[in-house]
């Protein structure tokens, strides 16, 4: 399978998931320093915070990964990613559901700032199966659903999209070999599958066509996270 990715070692490639307070954040930090190239700050740790947190992760030597999933009318996610990207951030989200001219202003948002991150839109959450889709009212198959919105962040011009590790080959084919295609949903095996429905391993994710893993649980819980991130890598 075609991906551009292959070249880039796997530990620069998995993303770990910081989902806690600013004290815990920064105590994984020191941890993980020097062997972990990515962290991810989603909503729980960015809405106590603010913005910066995300420099205090750079400052560390970090890139971050800003996962707040912009959703709502094009002027208003222009102005958050411009935010967002103005605060640091290498990598950001926003709801493809939310439209191409949404998506379109996202990216122009973030170009404003004078970076380039990474742009993603978010197709169909890995805590969501065929029947909880079918619940919010689309009902057809999930690989279609995020087959279509994958489409419509391509068409916008984002980087890639954020989906389950299950449809990354799917992904890799549509959306071609330089795109990323970042994988939450993804355990090593034995794991606790915590609230996620659509899960591989690490290993999987990769052979799947993924560009990038995020893992949060299975290394920051462990009781050495380090070692644990590193036995993932040897895994890979």
């Amino acid at each position: 399978m075609l991906n551009g990715f292959q070249h880039i070692p796997p530990a620069e490639r998995i993303i770990v998931a910081f989902d806690c307070s600013r004290e815990r954040a920064l105590e994984l930090a020191d941890q993980l320093a020097g062997a972990v190239t990515w962290v991810k700050i989603g909503m729980t740790l960015y809405y106590a915070e603010g913005p910066s947190i995300v420099k205090e992760m750079k400052d560390r030597g970090f890139k971050v990964f800003l996962d707040l999933k912009f959703h709502d009318i094009p002027h208003q996610v222009r102005g958050a990613a411009r935010s967002a990207a103005a605060s640091g951030a290498d990598m950001l989200t926003m709801h493809a559901v939310g439209g191409v001219p949404m998506m379109t202003a996202g990216r122009e948002g973030a170009a404003e700032a004078g970076g380039e991150p990474v742009t993603l839109g978010i197709t169909v959450l890995t805590s969501m199966d065929a029947e909880t889709l079918a619940a919010t009212g689309v009902v057809r198959p999930v690989e279609e659903q995020v087959e279509s919105l994958a489409l419509q962040a391509h068409e916008a011009g984002l980087t890639g999209v954020v989906a389950s590790p299950l449809e990354a080959p799917m992904l890799r084919c549509a959306l071609g070999p330089d795109a990323f295609i970042v994988t939450p949903g993804v355990r090593p095996a034995g794991a606790d599958m915590g609230d996620q429905s659509r899960v591989t391993t690490p290993a999987q994710a990769f052979e799947n066509g993924a560009s990038h893993l995020v893992i949060g649980r299975p290394i920051t819980g462990a009781e050495d996270p380090r070692q644990a991130f590193l036995d993932i890598v040897e895994q890979l």
